[in-house]
């Protein structure tokens, strides 16, 4: 029988989820609904079936957030208190419609509230945190960025002699398929992160191992909460993510997605917790700047970044803070 406290972190943690659907939507979807490739019904249609399939499709980056970050055994609200840090700032960032890191925040609470819970910070493992965290986090945008100026760059040179409507025609349809990419990318590395966390939840209330699988049935209602959420949209981000950063074509906006998608499998490959959002958006600034470095809105472009800078400090606070209180209040 699930406790009440067990049963209050999974319902957190399926809304974090959902509120992660809809804030990352306009990680797979923006370039492909500003430059017309798709209508935004059938954008949003489209990544919440990939997403779907996505979130099925490993454990790897479950099994990092739920045994690879902090080597004590919690107690569940401190893991409810880590999804309600991250699910302030996922709100706070969406309603101000900043392409901020879910995967910063919800790592960054989970951190914050087990140094609430012990008072320290000996429990955390730091290397894991560094190696399958920080790292991935830092670098996966730098290679996004280079890997989508040089794409858009061989673009470029290949249909420099090719007459644009020709171009943005066949680029149109290939975006479809490279939406599609980046959706399923975005449930195989994001969705994975709440699987991680209720597994995490079920290991210290004694349902599961300390090094069980992911259960089958925590992949799929976290897939299909995901997918919901997709499935709402998230049009303040989008608008951000599609036009606020570069003038996008459909062939830059292939290149970005394309680049995105690849950097992201790569990490859930090795199980390392990527964020969609930094990885698009640096896609999208690499190949905006492969035309001219003026292409890209710098003071757009540097306001993102600085909410990236900003969420994890901010969400171990907040996780830290929930945590304390929550304790009070048990």
């Amino acid at each position: 029988m699930l406790s009440t406290i067990l049963l209050c972190v999974i319902i957190a943690a399926l809304v974090f989820e959902f509120i992660n659907g809809f804030h990352d939507t306009a990680c797979a979807i923006a370039t492909s609904v500003y430059t017309r490739a798709l209508t935004p019904r059938n954008a949003i249609l489209l990544a919440a079936a990939m997403n779907l399939i996505g979130a099925l499709m490993g454990e790897k980056v479950a099994k990092t957030i739920s045994s690879g970050l902090v080597d004590i055994q919690l107690e569940q609200y401190v893991i409810l208190a880590a999804l309600i840090a991250a699910i302030i700032w996922d709100l706070i960032t969406w309603y101000f419609g900043i392409p901020s890191s879910s995967s910063h925040a919800l790592i960054g609470g989970l951190v914050g509230a087990t140094i609430g819970y012990c008072m320290s910070f000996e429990h955390i493992i730091w290397t894991g945190v560094l190696n399958k965290v920080v790292i991935p986090l830092f670098c996966s945008p730098v290679v996004g960025f280079l890997l989508g100026f040089l794409v858009m760059k061989v673009i470029f040179n290949f249909l420099a002699n090719r007459p644009n409507n020709k171009v943005n025609k066949v680029f149109s349809k290939l975006q479809i398929f490279s939406a599609a990419l980046v959706a399923y990318s975005h449930g195989n590395n994001d969705a994975q992160k709440t699987m991680g966390i209720i597994t995490l939840a079920l290991i210290t209330g004694g349902f599961l191992g300390a090094d069980a699988d992911v259960p089958l049935w925590v992949k799929i209602i976290c897939a299909c909460t995901m997918a919901t959420g997709t499935a709402v949209g998230g049009w303040k981000v989008m608008k951000t993510m599609g036009g606020s950063v570069t003038k996008l074509t459909p062939a830059n906006g292939f290149a970005a997605q394309a680049t995105a998608a690849a950097v992201i499998e790569c990490a859930s490959f090795i199980g390392a917790p990527v964020s969609t959002t930094q990885v698009i958006t640096t896609s999208i600034m690499g190949a905006g700047t492969a035309k001219r470095l003026r292409a890209v809105k710098w003071n757009t472009a540097g306001n993102i970044a600085i909410a990236w800078v900003i969420t994890l400090p901010i969400t171990i606070a907040l996780g830290a803070g929930c945590s304390l209180l929550l304790g009070l209040a048990m």
